[in-house]
């Protein structure tokens, strides 16, 4: 069951502390620190984060159904409990072949 706020202490399930929503991402904050943060994302079949860059590297973690991320133009296709690292400075985007959820966890350096 989805609640609104992910609060230290308790136990959760990843994959059900999301939801998804039509022709929508959806994401949820985990976390937020200064030097980095976690957050969930629910992805609906179709929707996309276009290619960009980012400041530091980021880790997504597939927790449901499949994703594609393309890095430098190259696509990866991961399923559940795989993941992978998008480097900092380097053009990334995020597309739902299907519907997916993940964790991006981003750690910021000095």
């Amino acid at each position: 069951m989805e609640t609104n706020k992910i609060i230290s202490g308790k136990k959760y399930i990843a994959s059900q502390s999301i939801d998804y929503q039509d022709s929508a991402i959806v994401s949820k904050i985990i976390t937020k620190k200064e030097t980095g943060n976690i957050t969930l994302f629910a992805f609906d079949k179709g929707q996309s984060l276009s290619e960009h860059t980012a400041p530091f590297d980021a880790m997504v973690f597939i927790i449901d159904g499949k994703a594609e991320i393309v890095i430098s133009g190259e696509s990866h296709f991961l399923n559940i409990g795989e993941f992978i690292i998008m480097p900092a400075n380097i053009p990334h985007a995020v597309n739902a072949p299907e519907k997916f959820k993940m964790i991006l966890t981003m750690i910021k350096s000095a």
